[in-house]
């Protein structure tokens, strides 16, 4: 059936802001989205064709929902594989398919994927325990990853000597050996069933040192032509590796021996993404939808430089939302407020971001330094 017809239904697991930005461009395309999260006061509520409140992570609740979609997606990964395995045996498309879920989901089956098909990958060891961890003290330092449930900075821990084994997890996790690197970067790439592939330009992450989190995004990253070809080069190798279809962001280190490295990738739009809604010919979200629907992809050329800054809630705040400073802000050329739509925030709670767009890169960075020291995501 094609997606022209109003017969066609698309399901979206997960109702955060990247689903609601994955909204807004089907708007475009008038595809009707049906978006099934656990709360019902999550930034895709009040938007979406159909809301179903209900958890991602239940068998019975997914095999519901997908019940009758013709094409079913993410905007987060930590979701109920096997339901999903269901649905694909009865002819639901699910992109990305629960086989590459259910490596993703799981960071030691995610490092041993880029391992067995020969992808550069940062050296590491997988352990069950708090007691096994201990015995790799030899290895330090290293970073210690949770398996699973980590998100968005949570369950990541640096591990620099035996005095650091107090905090540690005693949960399984990947000990990632620590790479002296220069910078991270991040590659977002499209392939639909088709098989066509397109990737963005690389873009530079600079995170939060307290709350692991992306701060600041630089588009284009600056690093040299060998880097990028690299990069690319590896984020096509991986793409066609998973035989993935929908967006992908491939995260990587630079290292300053110059080699570039995979170190974990986002089956899904990505934060590393979101400036392409301005700063590039076609967004990651149209881009998604095109892939997941297999239509032809779209341009990813840049049209200007662009930073992302990630809004952040507050330390020492708690509650319903304001955002200080937002009008001053406003009144600034190139600056494109994304208001998630969040009733309530938290110390670091992603709660929007703002994309600042200029002629180049220096004067755009300029311009996001004020709007952070200006714009605050506060309590009210």
């Amino acid at each position: 059936m094609s997606f022209y017809s109003k017969n066609f239904k698309v399901g979206v697991l997960g109702g955060g802001q990247l689903g609601r930005m994955l909204l807004q461009e089907a708007i475009n395309f008038d595809v009707k989205l049906s978006i099934l999260d656990p709360s019902p006061s999550d930034p895709c509520a009040d938007i979406a064709h159909e809301f179903v409140v209900g958890d991602f992570n239940d068998y019975d609740t997914v095999l519901a929902f997908g019940e009758g979609k013709d094409v079913l997606t993410i905007e987060i990964e930590h979701v109920n594989v096997e339901a999903l395995r269901v649905l694909e045996s009865k002819g639901v498309k699910v992109y990305p398919s629960p086989d590459i879920l259910e490596i993703v989901k799981d960071k030691g089956l995610q490092k041993q994927f880029y391992t067995d098909h020969g992808i550069d990958t940062s050296p590491f060891f997988l352990v069950e325990n708090a007691d096994e961890l201990a015995s790799k003290s030899a290895e330090f330092p290293v970073m210690q990853k949770l398996r699973t449930g980590g998100y968005d900075g949570r369950g990541v821990q640096a591990l620099i000597d035996v005095d650091d084994l107090g905090k540690a997890f005693d949960e399984p996790s990947v000990l990632e050996k620590f790479v002296d690197f220069e910078k991270e970067i991040s590659v977002i790439i499209a392939r639909n069933d088709s098989g066509e592939i397109k990737s963005f330009p690389l873009v530079e992450l600079e995170f939060n040192p307290v709350a692991n989190l992306v701060e600041f995004l630089f588009s284009p990253a600056t690093v040299t032509q060998e880097v990028e070809v690299r990069a690319h080069e590896l984020a096509t190798q991986v793409v066609e590796a998973f035989n993935f279809v929908g967006i992908l962001a491939v995260e990587m280190f630079v290292c300053k021996d110059g080699r570039v490295l995979v170190n974990e990738v986002a089956p899904r739009p990505h934060n590393s993404g979101h400036h392409t809604i301005e700063a590039s010919v076609t967004s990651q979200y149209e881009q998604h939808l095109r892939a997941i629907l297999d239509l032809p992809l779209g341009a990813t050329n840049s049209i200007q430089a662009a930073v992302m800054v990630n809004l952040l809630g507050e330390l020492g705040h708690t509650g319903p939302v304001d955002y200080q400073g937002l009008n001053e802000v406003l009144s600034w050329p190139g600056v494109h407020p994304h208001i998630y739509g969040k009733s309530e925030t938290k110390p670091f709670r992603k709660m929007g971001h703002v994309t600042v767009c200029a002629s180049g890169l220096v004067e755009a960075k300029a311009l996001a330094l004020k709007v952070k020291d200006t714009l605050k995501v506060v309590s009210c």
